[in-house]
């Protein structure tokens, strides 16, 4: 039973995780394209896709940690250390991008959104929305760089029998 468990983690951490990290590295740089071009819909199309992959998979996501937990249950290593870890730093990534990535896509999506309807685009919004994406990056940053250490603590396991 351990094995299949493992094996469900760690694909829904490729299914569920991979599409959010990519997506929500994507869409700053693809929010910056919109501003720098404001007419061309398929960049604004490009940028509602990265944002609906990143909430449709943060919430297929929570299968990770479902069978994560089951899997450490099974092995009996609940209480290792950097079982632990990897729990609050998993936690943590929830949070950074729950709190902070997605609803700044959102609120990026809406200013796109509003500044559709007007006649002409306003240059003071165009410098807000640039800082904005600029701190959405450094936000996803952090929410890669939480995963990518929750990975390398679940290949390596410190203090293990397994780990390297």
């Amino acid at each position: 039973m351990t094995k299949f468990l493992l094996a469900v983690h760690v694909i829904a951490a490729i299914v569920a995780i991979g599409p959010v990290t990519v997506a929500a590295s994507m869409f700053p740089p693809a929010a910056r394209k919109v501003l720098d071009a404001p007419d061309d819909t398929s960049a604004l199309a490009t940028v509602r896709l990265l944002h609906r992959i990143c909430q449709v998979y943060a919430v297929a996501g929570v299968a990770v940690p479902v069978f994560g937990f089951a899997t450490a249950s099974d092995m009996g290593v609940l209480g290792d250390t950097w079982l632990i870890v990897s729990i609050g730093l998993t936690a943590l990534a929830a949070v950074v991008l729950a709190a902070l990535v997605l609803p700044r896509q959102s609120a990026i999506l809406e200013g796109y959104e509003k500044q559709e309807t007007l006649s002409e685009a306003v240059p003071e919004r165009a410098v807000a929305d640039r800082a904005v994406t600029v701190r959405l990056a450094m936000f996803t940053g952090i929410f890669n760089l939480l995963w990518a250490t929750v990975t390398v603590l679940m290949i390596i396991r410190p203090g293990s029998t397994t780990g390297a």
